[in-house]
Order: C-alpha cells, then sequence, then structure tokens
C-alpha cells in the first residue's frame, strides 16, 4: 500500500505547502518587516517624523536641540546636516533619512544604517523560522493523517486477501484502533462476513462427513447382502428384499440430499408461485398423517379451521409442512396426542407443531435445523435428520422463518411463519 500513502501524503502536504507560499508572497510583496525587528522600524520612523516637524515648526537649534535630547535617551544615530545644494532638497526620502528645506537651506535628517549584514541574515533567519516550522509540522500532520487513512485499507487488503485464500478464520474490527467512523463499520461488515463465510465452510464440510456417513451404512448392509448371496445362495429371496430395502433407503437420502442442495443452491432464485390456501394443503397432510399415526395408538389434530390462500411454491410448502407433521409423528410417545393450530394475520400464517416426545435440550433447539441433526435423547426411527433442514430453507426462501421451543408440558413445539405475498430469502446474521 505505498503507492496510495503517498498520494495521500502529497496531496495533503501540497495543499498545505501552497497555502504557507502564498502567505510568504504575500507577506513579501506587502514588504511585511520581520516580527523582531517591527518595534526598532517604528521607532525610526516616528523620530525622523518628530525630528522633521522640530525643524519646520521651531527651526535649526530647536532641531538641534532635540536631536541632542533624543540621542541620550534612545541612540539611534540620529543626525542634522546640511546639504549645500538645495535644489535637490525634498527629492529623496527613505526609512533612513528625510530632506527638509527650511528658509532657503535644505537640512538632511538620518539615523544610523541598517543592522549589518549578519544581523540582516538573522532577521531573515527569524522571518524564515516560523514558515519553516509550519512546514515541518505540516509534513508531519500529512504523513500522520495519510497513515491514519491507509492505515485500516491496509488490514482491509490483508482480511480480503485471507479470504481469498480460504481463510475465514480472520477478523480485523478489533485492529481498528478505537476507531468511530464509516471504516470501522465496514471491518465490522467484513468481520460479519467472513464468520458467515466460515459457518458455511464447516456446513459444508460437515454437510460432506454426514452425507458420507449416512451413504456408508446402506452400502455396507449391501455389501454384506452380497457377501450372504455367495455363501448361501438359496437365500437369494430374503437378500434380494434386504437388498431392495437399502436401494430404496439410498434413493430416499439422496432425494433428500438434492432437495436440501438444491433449495441451498437456488436461494436467489426466484420462486415459482402460484396461489394456493396453505391451510387446505395442512389438512391434506393432516389425514394422511393422522392414519399413518394410528399403528401406534397416537392421535392427532386432523383439520384446521380457517382459509389463508397465499403466493408459495406448492412443492416447498408441501415439504415444509409435511416433514414437520412427519417428525412429531415419529418422534412423539406412543399413545400420545399431537397438537397443530394456526393463527392466521392480514399478512401472515403461523402454525404451531406440538409433540409430547422426548425434546430436545435448550443448547439443541437451533442444531437440529441443521443437516443430519437429531436430538441426542431421540430415539432412532428411521429417517436421517434432513426434514427440519429442509423446512427451515423451505420456509425462509419465502421470507418467513421456523423456531423451535419447549412447551412446559415437554416434547417439542416447530413454529412456521409463513408471509402471504413470498419476500427476500435471507436470514439476518448480523
Amino acid at each position: 500500500m505505498p503507492r496510495l500513502f503517498w498520494k495521500f501524503f502529497a496531496t495533503i502536504w501540497l495543499t498545505l505547502a501552497a497555502t504557507l507560499t502564498v502567505i510568504i508572497v504575500i507577506v513579501n510583496l506587502f514588504q511585511i518587516p520581520p516580527p523582531g525587528r517591527n518595534r526598532e522600524y517604528q521607532e525610526r520612523a516616528i523620530i525622523l517624523k518628530l525630528t522633521t516637524n522640530v525643524l519646520a515648526r521651531d527651526g535649526e537649534d530647536a532641531a538641534a536641540h532635540f536631536v541632542r535630547t533624543s540621542e541620550d535617551a534612545v541612540p539611534l544615530g540620529l543626525t542634522l546636516s546640511k546639504i549645500a545644494d538645495s535644489t535637490v532638497c525634498g527629492d529623496e526620502s527613505t526609512a533612513e533619512a528625510r530632506s527638509v528645506l527650511k528658509d532657503g537651506t535644505c537640512y538632511r535628517i538620518s539615523v544610523a544604517p541598517e543592522a549589518s549584514f549578519f544581523l540582516n541574515i538573522m532577521d531573515n533567519l527569524a522571518l524564515l523560522v516560523p514558515w519553516l516550522s509550519i512546514f515541518v509540522s505540516s509534513t508531519v500532520a500529512a504523513a500522520a493523517l495519510a497513515r491514519y487513512l491507509i492505515r485500516p485499507v491496509v488490514h482491509l487488503r490483508d482480511g480480503l486477501s485471507a479470504l481469498a485464500h480460504g481463510r475465514f478464520d480472520v477478523r480485523i474490527g478489533d485492529k481498528m484502533a478505537g476507531r468511530r467512523d464509516e471504516v470501522t463499520a465496514l471491518a465490522h461488515d467484513f468481520d460479519s462476513t467472513a464468520a458467515r463465510l466460515q459457518e458455511l465452510q464447516d456446513a459444508q464440510q460437515r454437510l460432506f462427513h454426514d452425507v458420507s456417513h449416512e451413504l456408508r451404512s446402506p452400502l455396507s448392509r449391501l455389501q454384506a447382502a452380497v457377501g450372504v448371496l455367495r455363501q448361501s445362495p438359496a437365500r437369494l429371496g430374503a437378500m434380494l428384499d434386504r437388498m431392495d430395502r437399502e436401494v430404496e433407503r439410498l434413493d430416499t437420502l439422496v432425494g433428500e440430499v438434492l432437495t436440501l442442495a438444491r433449495l441451498t443452491a437456488g436461494s436467489g432464485l426466484p420462486l415459482k408461485t402460484q396461489t394456493l390456501d396453505v391451510i387446505e394443503l395442512l389438512n391434506e397432510i393432516l389425514g394422511d398423517a393422522a392414519f399413518e399415526a394410528q399403528a401406534r395408538e397416537v392421535s392427532i389434530t386432523t383439520a384446521v379451521d380457517g382459509v389463508f390462500r397465499a403466493e408459495v411454491e406448492g412443492e416447498l410448502i408441501y415439504r415444509a409442512l409435511e416433514n414437520v407433521v412427519r417428525n412429531a409423528v415419529k418422534y412423539t410417545a406412543d399413545h400420545s396426542f399431537i397438537s397443530v393450530s394456526c393463527e392466521a394475520t392480514a399478512d401472515r400464517l403461523e402454525i404451531c407443531v406440538t409433540d409430547q416426545g422426548p425434546g430436545v435440550t435448550r443448547d439443541e433447539l437451533e442444531r437440529i435445523f441443521q443437516p443430519f441433526s437429531r436430538g441426542k435423547d431421540a430415539l432412532p426411527r428411521g429417517g436421517y435428520g434432513l426434514g427440519l433442514a429442509i423446512t427451515r430453507q423451505a420456509i425462509e426462501r419465502h421470507g418467513g422463518r421456523v423456531h423451535a421451543s419447549l412447551p412446559e408440558a415437554g416434547g417439542l413445539a416447530i413454529t412456521l411463519e409463513l408471509p402471504r405475498q413470498p419476500r427476500s430469502f435471507g436470514r439476518d446474521f448480523t
């Protein structure tokens, strides 16, 4: 970043230098005396003027007496002399001498010459010292200001370089040295972006690990079935049935993974919406779920009253609702009850599904929405832990939200909030 630093430095310094140069030119143009010599020049001018006035009004004797008295008080080398050629009297008048014509005689009033050459140099240096000091201080100020402006840019460049190389653990917000400006806000936005990218990378790695683990189990069972067939061809029928089940499990798993991948990858694509009654769609799912729950003597709310017509992508919303309801049927206790309620407003529908299963711990309320995640105390009842992840992705693509809670009576409650009109997709991670 040295080039940008020198650009900032040169711009600031040249601006200050140009301003000071203009001031110096103005000072020289109007012949402003050096600060240390200003009083002496004023004294010379006053003495010459007074002597001139005394000579013109009272004559030579009075002027000579004034010169002697003045020299005794303030010795400036004041002298009074006559000029033989009176025709040139009054032609020359300088800061050190005056010519006065009195009674036909030309008098010359003068003071001692200016200081010596050495003193003149000192006067000039005295005049230059303030400006040199200002130039030095402006140089230091320009360097400090340029460094102050460039430092956060350097940190941002280093952070972006780290992101480009796949290092998402870099943070630069704590390097802003107490700044409170737009650059600091940009640094914190960078940290939020890096944290989100790190979260996505961790989720991707975890997904790869979980998918490989879930695929390995049915593949191992298929390999075992093939091994049994080679040793005992007579068990062909039983092994084929087992292989069919494992292939079906593989097909289901791949379908769930593809659905989740499609939802994640297509988060920026527009939804293919149509107007549907979401409550009617929910009642269809509840009817199917009630039939399946009979095997475990589980009762469930079979119908919800009301109408809520919304612009939704039907397949996604159906999958989202079905996953939550079937998840509740799967994990609720035998001989228990599943409650489903809806609360509709002008622009929003809230659906709450509550089961009486083992539930989860409070620190797992968010984790159960991650792919291949289940509660620690959940009994193995099939499935791959992708249902709630798909539900959250589908609802959030419509601008809604999904969250879990723990009812006081036990179990788990999943709440879905769906807007009547789709909104921009994306959770707030700030």
